[in-house]
């Protein structure tokens, strides 16, 4: 988790430079692979091959002129401006960034009137993994204590575990949590927090300046996951731990039996082994606030030997690598590279961090609420940057594996930023208040993870419960806030396969930024089921959205609601907790052109139904 003293750049989206696109009409008639280019730098030859993943088949825009941009780029590149030209790889991930606004709409286009999502089931980006909508738990505030174990509470069972949290996150039906940190992980020693409670040692915490009572640890987290129904995801330390430690916790979870570590977790009263497929190699570690933060070729050797170690116990785990922990970093894009070069084969996706916020740095003085529900659309650059970095660096290492990226720390957070919790136990940290502007927000951040479902297979909303989080308890329950609710519409709505739109949409300027179309559109369909997930940054008007079937238009509607609200700054509290809450949204005529009326200021979503269409 990203230190709240660590600042993202916020210039560099708005000096990014924009490539023509070709025409969203033409969408269906492009598809462009750039296989390979060879650039000489100073004596260094660097191979690319395969630019970017948004340069594939079934990606409709196409940068015109970006060989010739590339080459005049790199002409004269030096070693000390390779971050630029790893930037200048990603040309192809930009392009698919911005012909994606609004699902599938290349290039901003002023359209009057009604804006049109032309819906065809044959066009589909990828599977949807369900994984996309994880979320994470830290030894963090009351992200533990407080709120998932709160032992003594009446609303507690036996085990100490909140029920009435329990029965909100199966009520969710989240995927995948990430555990047990962000920073606090680069300090852990995991048998700190395994076997009989009243041994285990009180520690301090450095990473966020707290006492650890480590009442709380591995195998709780794998009997909590499994009365919610959730898949876990482990983070290691590889901070100040050792890649035959994390050895040993692969050994202590996944191993049937007969070993030291395997027998140690059966005297702890765990008979059958956890089965942990999903494992993070470290967390942040570019980042200077980080225990044992190193380079990024020290980093990329260790995780090297520990993913070795890790499959030399279990062959079948899925290792993510540490990523740049923030588009601001400056060695962002850098470090991906040179930790994949040293570990590419070894692992199997990488990680992105990214938080977001209105405020002076990012928006303006005042907030730009407009400018600020564009955001989503710096994700998908992300995205498309750091996942053109691992395919050059697949070329260069000749690989034959394609990784996948775990959007594996996101949100919105910028007010609570005060991260020393004072030596105390679970203190009050990070505990922000969600408004209806932050919501709108999650909502197109749902968008954007959908249309790169062909890249992004796991992402954690960071993070669960109480720290910024849209779940908040108290002694005496808990309430939702404004972000719940986008959340877990794309939690229970979004299946099957998500559908590659074509979008049309009034637009409008935003300062560094350009033109930005209005509504924002992401869709799946599973079976006899069509999703529709629509943002709209208008502020002022509602807009009339137009629905183009290319085949036989649903039956009816099955779901229809909207978030929206004339005061963007409400939010949620325990005074008033459906102040910001759902409302149904008026059902559209269904036939050849559906149009949907979405309110100014909102995010809605419609679940289609046809019958005639096999499950």
């Amino acid at each position: 988790m990203l230190h709240p003293d660590a600042e993202r750049n916020t210039a560099r989206h708005s000096t990014a430079p924009i490539y023509s696109i070709k025409s969203a009409c033409e969408y269906r008639k492009t598809c462009v692979a750039v296989d390979s280019a060879i650039v000489k730098d100073h004596g260094d030859v660097l191979f690319i091959a395969n630019v970017h993943a948004s340069i594939h088949q079934g990606f409709y825009g196409i940068a015109k002129d970006w060989p010739t941009a590339l080459h005049t780029e790199t002409k004269a590149m030096t070693v000390n401006s390779r971050r630029s030209f790893l930037k200048k790889t990603a040309i192809g991930g930009a392009a698919l960034a911005i012909s994606r606004v609004a699902g599938g709409f290349a290039a901003a286009q002023s359209v009057s009137g009604t804006a049109r999502v032309y819906v065809d089931p044959v066009q589909k980006i990828a599977a949807l993994d369900r994984k996309v909508f994880g979320s994470f738990i830290e030894h963090l505030g009351r992200s533990i204590y407080g709120g998932i174990y709160d032992p003594g509470s009446r609303l507690s069972d036996a085990n100490g575990f909140r029920k009435d949290v329990i029965e909100e996150v199966k009520k969710m039906g989240v995927p995948i949590i990430r555990y047990p940190g962000g920073n606090f992980v680069s300090g852990y020693n995991w048998l700190d927090g395994v076997g009989p409670k009243e041994k285990r040692p009180v520690m301090l915490d450095k990473a966020w300046n707290t006492i650890e009572p480590n009442q709380f640890g591995t195998d709780e987290f794998m009997q909590w996951c499994r009365m919610v129904g959730t898949e876990p995801m482990m983070g290691l330390n590889l901070g100040t731990g050792t890649p035959e430690m994390a050895a040993a916790l692969v050994e202590y979870c996944n191993h049937e039996g007969g070993t030291k570590w395997s027998e140690l977790r059966r005297q702890h009263g765990i008979e059958k082994p956890h089965n942990v497929k999903y494992w993070c190699l470290g967390n942040e570690m570019d980042g200077p606030w980080q225990i044992g933060h190193m380079t990024a070729r020290e980093y990329g050797r260790k995780a090297r030997d520990c993913a070795n170690q890790m499959r030399m116990v279990d062959p079948s785990l899925q290792l993510i690598a540490c990523g740049s922990s923030s588009p601001g970093m400056r060695t962002y894009l850098e470090w991906d590279r040179e930790v994949l070069e040293e570990c590419y084969d070894m692992v199997d996706g990488l990680s992105l961090h990214c938080y977001y916020r209105n405020d002076a740095q990012e928006t303006g003085a005042a907030g730009d609420t407009s400018k600020f529900l564009t955001f989503n659309l710096e994700m998908e650059e992300q995205i498309a940057e750091v996942a053109g970095v691992c395919d050059y660096v697949r070329a260069r290492t000749r690989s034959r594996k394609r990784l996948w990226l775990s959007f594996d720390e996101w949100n919105v957070w910028y007010r609570q930023r005060g991260g020393d919790g004072g030596r105390k136990r679970a203190p009050r940290l990070l505990e922000e208040v969600y408004n209806l502007e932050d919501a709108l927000l999650v909502g197109g951040f749902c968008n954007s993870l959908m249309r790169n479902a062909d890249r992004v297979r796991i992402a954690c909303l960071a993070q669960l419960v109480n720290v910024i989080a849209p779940i908040v308890t108290s002694p005496n329950g808990l309430i939702r806030q404004t972000t719940y609710y986008p959340y877990t519409w794309s939690l229970q709505h979004a299946r099957g396969e998500v559908l590659d739109l074509a979008v049309e949409s009034p637009t409008y300027d935003v300062k560094g930024k350009g033109t930005i179309p209005y509504i924002d559109v992401a869709a799946t369909m599973d079976g006899s089921t069509i999703s529709l997930f629509i943002l709209n940054r208008d502020l002022v008007k509602e807009q009339d959205v137009e629905i183009v079937w290319r085949e036989a238009p649903p039956e009816g509607v099955a779901f229809s609601q909207v978030l929206t609200g004339t005061d963007l700054k409400a939010f949620n509290s325990f005074e008033n907790p459906n102040k910001v809450t759902p409302q149904p949204l008026e059902s559209p005529k269904i036939g050849t052109r559906t149009v949907v009326r979405v309110p100014a200021r909102s995010y809605s979503v419609i679940q289609f139904r046809n019958g005639s269409r096999p499950a």
